[in-house]
């Protein structure tokens, strides 16, 4: 089958990305990037790219290429399905609400939302990719669901997993570890469509790169390389608090077992736990599975791994409420970030979030900063854990675009986000306008302990012990 028109439905931090960069290494082929999000679709399409709402570097770029010779952005959803000969299907697959796996599984409401649109609006045949990460054997509801639509439309089903880390994704869509394609490897047709998406790839992918599986592997493959990465975060964080107790140095035990090849370094680095929105997504689906084949042991070892995520954000702030005299009652906690991680603004599932709630638990005052995200974000994620009233949250938190402003007059500094302009800020200047003394908890082991320090704050990283000026760095510091 030779591929014209692509469509993708769904126009978020996996759709996006991933088609800009498609279209852009196939001048040739249309690429369209549907949703039903008018302002989503509206903001994809703005004249400054600058306003896209997908903060990635280099992502603008790609855009501005692509964007009105092959690429386009359309909320006609029914249009784009019946032209296009292949369909990526790239929605939200959250974690249940409600029902049977509530807390668990993923809700594949819009996964099967999308099948039926299809269904309703195909003509001639397709090839339906699953670039959303889903449940093993979730292809054979798709195709039960296309193949029942008594129209006569044939069907090719393939899984494409995204292995995406947000903040460099253009790199990882440019030059990628793997491309993973699964599809029906014993008949011709599913050979066919599988080597069709091969050859899309294969413009700037090499060859060796790309896989090829059936599809119950490639679906489970993404599940399995989320959780491993996640359980290497729990694993350092796990240790990060008996450094604690016992004098070690996270960071250095960090680099001797990262130097030991049949580890790497790679995914050591402690902090105040994982966020994002596969990671714990991704665990909780394969601990639901798991428990669904009734494999309780193997459930339980990787519900670990979000039980001991969950207990670093937690211990992280009840530091906080310790280490300023068991209270922070009225205090002004300066948040420094908010994204789960730097290099993007994406804010799902960000240590940010659970630290700033349990602290306004405490009535404390949070005041934020973070360079991409938006006031209206910070509230909606805040809003969105129902603890507390939009007004009290609004009352409560404080959101600022200037990192000196934030810290004005502030108890404590928390860095939530390893954002590198931080490491940059005059401390000195920050330390002369906090109320004193002047505490830093540094969640991302981002800063310079020693020099923060010695300008006379009490520093608490990840993996350390508390750090406070010396009695000799005073008076040195005295008499200069």
């Amino acid at each position: 089958m030779k591929i014209k028109n692509i469509c993708c439905i769904g126009a978020g931090y996996v759709g996006g990305p991933t088609m800009a960069i498609i279209a852009q290494k196939n001048p040739k082929i249309n690429v369209t990037v549907v949703d039903i999000n008018e302002k989503r679709i509206a903001a994809w399409n703005d004249e400054n790219v600058e306003n896209i709402p997908i903060y990635e570097p280099g992502l603008s770029e790609v855009v501005k290429e692509a964007r009105g010779r092959n690429l386009f952005f359309s909320t006609d959803v029914d249009a784009a399905i019946d032209k296009a000969e292949m369909i990526f299907i790239s929605v939200n697959t959250p974690t249940k609400t409600y029902g049977i796996g509530k807390g668990m599984a993923a809700d594949l409401k819009w996964i099967e939302l999308c099948a039926r649109q299809i269904a309703r609006v195909a003509k001639d045949d397709k090839i339906v990719i699953e670039k959303s990460t889903l449940p093993v054997r979730t292809a054979a509801a798709l195709k039960d669901i296309l193949d029942n639509t008594g129209n006569g439309v044939k069907y090719q089903i393939l899984s494409n997993p995204e292995f995406l880390a947000e903040g460099t994704a253009v790199e990882d869509l440019q030059a990628p570890d793997r491309v993973l394609i699964g599809g029906d490897i014993d008949t011709e047709e599913g050979k066919a469509a599988m080597q069709a998406l091969v050859n899309i790839y294969a413009k700037w992918v090499p060859q060796e790169s790309i896989l090829t599986t059936n599809v119950w592997s490639s679906e489970l493959s993404k599940l399995t390389a989320n959780a491993f990465l996640a359980q290497r975060v729990s694993s350092i964080n796990a240790l990060s608090e008996l450094c604690e107790h016992t004098g070690a140095d996270v960071n250095e035990v960090a680099r001797a077992i990262g130097m030991d090849s049949r580890i790497g370094p790679k995914f050591l680095k402690s902090s105040v736990g994982f966020g994002g929105s596969c990671f714990q997504k991704d665990i909780l689906n394969l601990v639901y599975i798991a428990k669904s084949f009734g494999l309780n042991e193997v459930a339980d070892y990787w519900e670990q791994v979000i039980i001991m995520n969950d207990h670093q954000k937690r211990r992280f702030a009840e530091n906080i409420v310790k280490t300023l005299y068991n209270t922070v009652s009225g205090k002004k906690i300066a948040f420094l970030g908010w994204a789960f991680k730097k290099d993007t603004n994406d804010t799902r599932e960000s240590a940010a979030i659970y630290v700033a709630d349990y602290l306004l638990n405490e009535q404390a005052e949070v005041v934020v900063y973070d360079p991409k995200v938006t006031e209206e974000q910070i509230y909606a994620d805040l809003d969105y854990l129902g603890t507390r009233s939009e007004e009290e949250n609004r009352k409560l938190v404080t959101v600022i675009k200037d990192p000196y402003e934030v810290c004005q007059d502030s108890h404590a500094i928390a860095v939530l986000t390893e954002w590198d302009e931080f490491k940059d800020y005059d401390w000195k200047k920050i330390y002369d306008c906090m109320l004193k003394p002047a505490f830093v908890f540094d969640g991302r082991n981002l800063l310079d302990t020693r020099e923060l320090t010695k300008t006379g704050f009490t520093v608490s990283s990840i993996g350390s012990p508390l750090v406070r000026k010396t009695k000799e760095e005073r008076k040195s510091a005295q008499v200069s």
